[in-house]
């Protein structure tokens, strides 16, 4: 681990050791799916503070158009390392350095039931910032730096609801809305890391016409992943 992890990531990291899958997802993972992994990437950026790194979604995809996902897909043939493919898709979508990461620890497998994904959250500490853009622009069309303190800010904090009948957390931060499985990631890590602030869970808003092209989820109503 590297020796320059900052202060405010040792609280994260301790609870995340004594967390399990029911503080992610209320799904119960299979046996088999399609293995899967996404790099959850704390940084610090001067003026910001603690930030994550997400990118949007081409509007062009097939699914997820235009969603608001951390870095990550697929595992290539023969790739077992969860670290190894979350590693792999962020340089393929984002051009991000490899040797830039400290990986700090790989979260329990949860369950998409709309791919068929089994996805392993890997969390990182970006020890050597660097630039990064859409290197994949069929794939991705933006890339950002979410501060940790606007997505815990409770004025930025709501519920979406899909005609589904799915209900689960959102953040509307830097004109983006973050929702489904990567919102319910960031709700729990917020909670982990400390740094939840009450909010009115109360605020339930309908997604907009431009996420529902995007596949529907088919978890419970109620489940913070989707």
């Amino acid at each position: 681990m590297n020796k320059a992890l900052p202060a405010w990531l040792e609280p994260l990291l301790a609870n995340v050791r004594d967390s399990d899958r029911s503080h992610y997802s209320r799904l119960d993972t299979p046996d088999r799916g399609r293995p899967a992994a996404v790099l959850i990437l704390f940084g610090e950026h001067p003026g910001d503070g603690p930030d994550l790194l997400v990118l949007q979604r081409s509007a062009t995809m097939r699914t997820h158009a235009g969603q608001v996902a951390f870095p990550g897909g697929a595992a290539d043939p023969g790739e077992t390392e969860p670290r190894a493919t979350a590693l792999r898709e962020a340089w393929e979508e984002v051009g991000l350095d490899p040797d830039s990461v400290t990986v700090l620890a790989e979260l329990p497998r949860l369950w998409i039931p709309v791919s068929d994904f089994l996805v392993t959250p890997v969390l990182g500490w970006w020890h050597r910032p660097h630039p990064v853009a859409a290197t994949a622009p069929a794939e991705v069309a933006h890339v950002a730096r979410l501060p940790i303190g606007e997505l815990a800010d409770p004025a930025n904090r709501l519920r979406v609801r899909h005609p589904s009948g799915y209900i689960g957390p959102a953040f509307q931060v830097r004109g983006m809305l973050v929702w489904g499985f990567t919102a319910g990631l960031i709700s729990a890590l917020l909670d982990l890391g400390g740094w939840s602030r009450p909010w009115d869970t109360g605020r339930v808003e309908s997604l907009p016409d431009s996420q529902l092209e995007i596949a529907t989820p088919r978890s419970s109503s109620t489940d913070p992943i989707g």
